[in-house]
C-alpha cells in the first residue's frame, strides 16, 4: 500500500494532506504544535508502508525532512516558487489545507518541481556562513552608529576608530552623558562580536582545510579560503548542474534584459523600427488630432487652427522613419554564460563533495 502525501509547514502547525494510491482514501488534517516529537507520533501511523510527503522547501523543512527519512519515508523538496507558479490563477482564497492538497496532487502527478535536500554537514556550514555574514552586519552597524554619534555632536569625522589610538582619541573626546554612554555600549558590542565572528572564523577555516573542493576553489585568483567555503556551501553538489549556465542561473547572476512592454513585438532589425519617441519605442508616428474651432471664441488664442484633446506624439507624421538604436531587438535578449561544460574546479567539488572526516585538523 502506498501513501502519497503533502505537507504545509507553519511555526505553529502542519497541515497534512495524503491519499492511499490502491485504496483511494484520503485523509486531512493538522498537527500542532509543529514540533519534532508530534511529527514522530503522527508517523508512526504508516510503520510498515511505502510513503512518499512532498514538503515546501521553507523554513522548518529541516526537521520534517529528518523526521521523515528516520521513518524510513521519503521527503521531497518542493521549490517554492515553480510550485506556486504550477497553482494557475487563483479564484479562490489561499488555505493551509489548498497548500498540502496542492502538493499531494502535483507529487502524485510526477509534476513537482523539486530542490536539491543538502545533506547535513552542507546545511551547518551554510548556517556558519550565513551567521558570519549576519555577525559582520552587526559589526558594521554599530561602528556606522558611533561615526553618527560624533558627527551629531560636531566632532571632526576620523577613521581607525577601532585601533589603539582610535580608543583613545574617543576617551579623551568630550560628550555629553548620553551620547558618552551609547559610544561605550558600542564598543562593548562591537568586542564582543569580534569573539564570535573569531570563532566562526576558526571554525570554517578548518573546513576550508578539509574540504577539496574548497581547497580547488583556492586555486583560482582572488579566491580566498572564506569566500571558497561560502561557494562550496551554497552551491553543494554541483553534480545536478548539466553546465554552467545552469549554475550561474543557481546564483541569481543570470542577467535578462526585457521590454518596458512585453506585449509589444520586438522589431525584427534597427531599420525596420519607425522612429517615435526619440527612438525609444517602436509604435507608428501618429498624427495630430484635428478639431473644429470653436464656435465662439473670446480670445486670440482660442482662434489656432487645432487643438489636441489627447497627449500627442512628440513626432510628426510627415517625419520620415530612421534607424533607431536596437531598443526593440534588444529587448528580449538573454544575456548569460555560454552553455559550456563546468570548470575544473567544479567538476573537483562533484568528485569530492562528501565529507571528510575533520577530527584530525588542527586548530588555527
Amino acid at each position: 500500500m502506498a501513501i502519497v502525501g503533502g505537507l504545509d509547514i507553519h511555526r505553529r502547525q502542519i497541515t497534512y494532506d495524503w491519499i492511499d494510491a490502491d485504496s483511494g482514501e484520503t485523509c486531512r488534517g493538522q498537527l500542532s504544535p509543529a514540533a519534532r516529537v508530534e511529527l514522530r507520533a503522527w508517523l508512526a501511523r504508516f510503520t510498515g508502508q511505502q510513503a512518499d510527503f512532498a514538503v515546501g522547501a521553507t523554513t522548518g523543512r529541516r526537521f520534517v525532512a529528518e523526521e521523515l527519512g528516520r521513518a524510513g519515508f521519503r521527503a521531497h523538496l518542493a521549490e517554492p516558487a515553480d510550485t506556486r507558479a504550477l497553482r494557475g490563477p487563483k479564484r479562490r482564497a489561499k488555505t493551509d489545507r489548498t497548500d498540502a492538497r496542492h502538493l499531494r496532487e502535483l507529487l502524485r502527478a510526477g509534476t513537482l518541481p523539486e530542490s536539491w535536500p543538502p545533506p547535513a554537514h552542507v546545511a551547518d556550514a551554510r548556517t556558519q556562513v550565513r551567521l558570519r555574514r549576519a555577525l559582520v552586519g552587526e559589526h558594521t552597524g554599530w561602528y556606522q552608529r558611533i561615526h553618527a554619534i560624533l558627527f551629531h555632536h560636531g566632532l571632526p569625522d576620523r577613521s581607525g576608530l577601532l585601533t589603539a589610538d582610535g580608543r583613545a582619541w574617543l576617551a579623551r573626546v568630550e560628550l555629553p552623558p548620553v551620547a558618552r554612554q551609547a559610544v561605550d555600549l558600542a564598543l562593548r558590542m562591537i568586542d564582543q562580536l569580534e569573539v564570535e565572528l573569531d570563532l566562526l572564523d576558526t571554525q570554517l577555516a578548518r573546513i576550508a582545510r578539509g574540504q577539496p573542493g574548497c581547497q580547488a576553489l583556492q586555486r583560482r585568483y582572488g579566491v580566498g579560503w572564506l569566500t571558497a567555503v561560502a561557494i562550496w556551501a551554497e552551491f553543494g553538489d554541483v553534480r545536478r548542474f548539466a553546465n554552467s549556465r545552469q549554475a550561474v542561473r543557481f546564483t541569481g547572476l543570470d542577467v535578462t534584459i526585457r521590454s518596458p512592454t512585453a506585449s509589444a513585438p520586438a522589431a525584427t532589425s534597427p531599420a525596420r523600427a519607425p522612429r517615435c519617441c526619440a527612438g525609444h519605442c517602436t509604435r507608428r508616428p501618429c498624427a495630430p488630432r484635428a478639431l473644429a474651432p470653436p464656435t465662439t471664441p473670446t480670445t486670440s488664442r482660442s482662434n489656432s487652427g487645432w487643438a489636441a484633446s489627447a497627449p500627442r506624439c512628440r513626432w510628426p507624421a510627415s517625419s520620415p522613419a530612421r534607424p533607431t538604436t536596437p531598443y526593440a531587438s534588444s529587448a528580449t535578449r538573454r544575456w548569460s554564460l555560454p552553455n559550456s561544460q563546468p570548470p575544473p574546479e567544479l567538476a573537483t567539488i562533484a568528485r569530492t563533495w562528501a565529507p571528510p572526516s575533520l577530527m584530525g585538523v588542527a586548530r588555527l
